[in-house]
């Protein structure tokens, strides 16, 4: 498989205490950040609208209004990372977004493997509504009774109307035991829930797997990092190893994650063939990420989705379904077809900037779309997530297991 170059951010939820995406840049053998394979050209002013006389002029007048008149005391420092947040906010973008050097210096940290938060997967609609996918079994967040669907309005008193996501991770993060105050609306309760967590590390694991009845193997990959990989390959060989003679992916309510972990993922599944390609606003190719033929599951496949798969899992279902390797099924997928790449600034802040769209082996935009099942069903009572859902209460499942069984037959 040809080796990414950048860790391109393709997801569309964080987790509280600390972003869901990290490592912006490759890093070579020294551990040094290579930035070389995005072309910035830094010079062209095009567009830029400090460059305008009249916009100068009236921040001038404002500036001279705030001298004269306003009551309290300005903070300089707050009023020029205003100035950086409102040129991203003013690409009408949610994904593109500026970090301070503390916020980037903290989205970081995810290369480790583990962080200090409350422990829960959120994600934000076009609406910049933060709701709750997930807490981290074994998590603060778990542990309070913070559940799938929570919609979080209040952080530590402060209403999150309107704020990125990012922002709104930030706020919930802090030091390792100190609290967090959050209230959330569920729609079955008549009032607000409010909860107090305790942040501390929490452990990142990504994979899960059984054995189900009847030889069939069954992975559950709740987010794509880093070490999403590896615990991948360790479940798979480890069902093979028991005998598996079908696998079932489990990437319902899975909001993404890393480009690199999920391609790498695939090359390991699929034989030789395109995974997914990369185009920037121009229709260049950035990256044709493609799958050699040295590794392959031969075994009958399913992938499970629902409208909460995101970006790199609707990667990982467009490569399976595209390829023939894995049947889909569930209901159409979220339908985030671009990508972003954190970009480094010369003193230690960065941007998150929307770069690219990507497209399915077969050419398909699946941005605002979405990638419909081979074999549409939907859970019961009218559920939107499968999160904590039993086994034997899973009719999605039930119709993975009849398909891999009329293929092992």
């Amino acid at each position: 498989m040809k080796k990414k170059v950048l860790a391109i951010i393709i997801s569309s939820a964080m987790i509280i205490g600390l972003s869901g995406c990290t490592a912006p840049w490759d890093k070579d053998k020294n551990g040094k950040k290579d930035g070389s394979s995005i072309n910035i050209n830094t010079n062209d002013s095009s567009g830029n609208v400090l460059d305008d006389d009249a916009v100068n002029e009236k921040i001038d007048e404002i500036n001279r209004y705030i001298d004269s008149y306003f009551y309290f005391e300005k903070d300089p420092d707050k009023q020029e990372e205003a100035i950086y947040d409102g040129i991203m906010a003013g690409l009408d973008d949610p994904y593109s977004v500026y970090y301070t050097k503390e916020e980037y210096d903290d989205l970081m940290e995810e290369d480790s493997g583990e962080y200090v938060g409350v422990g829960a997967v959120v994600t934000q609609d076009e609406n910049m509504i933060v709701t709750v996918v997930r807490p981290i079994p074994g998590s603060p967040a778990e542990e309070a009774g913070i559940q799938a669907e929570d919609v979080i309005v209040e952080v530590d008193g402060t209403e999150i109307t309107d704020q990125e996501l990012s922002l709104v991770v930030d706020m919930i993060r802090g030091e390792e035991g100190t609290t967090a105050h959050i209230k959330v609306y569920r729609q079955s309760e008549a009032d607000y829930l409010e909860f107090d967590m305790v942040r501390r590390v929490v452990e990142n694991y990504s994979v899960y797997h059984e054995m189900l009845d009847n030889n069939i193997g069954y992975i559950q990959i709740q987010q794509f990092y880093d070490n999403t990989p590896k615990e991948f390959k360790e479940a798979v060989e480890d069902l093979k190893s028991q005998g598996a003679k079908g696998l079932i992916f489990d990437v319902r309510d899975n909001p993404g994650g890393l480009l690199n972990a999920v391609t790498d993922m695939c090359d390991y599944v699929m034989g030789e063939g395109t995974i997914v390609t990369v185009e920037d606003r121009d229709g260049r190719v950035l990256n044709d990420y493609e799958s050699d033929e040295e590794q392959q599951i031969n075994l009958p496949m399913v992938v499970l989705v629902n409208g909460n798969s995101a970006s790199a899992s609707e990667i990982f279902t467009g490569a399976l379904k595209d390829s023939g390797k894995a049947k889909i099924v569930g209901t159409t997928t979220f339908g985030k077809g671009i990508v972003q790449s954190v970009i480094p600034l010369s003193d230690g802040t960065a941007i998150k900037l929307t770069i690219a769209k990507y497209f399915t082996p077969s050419g398909n935009d699946i941005h605002k779309i979405g990638i419909d099942p081979d074999y549409e069903v939907e859970l019961p009572d009218g559920r939107k997530n499968a999160v904590n859902l039993p086994h034997d209460e899973d009719p999605q499942l039930d119709k993975a297991i009849e398909i891999i069984k009329s293929e092992i037959k």
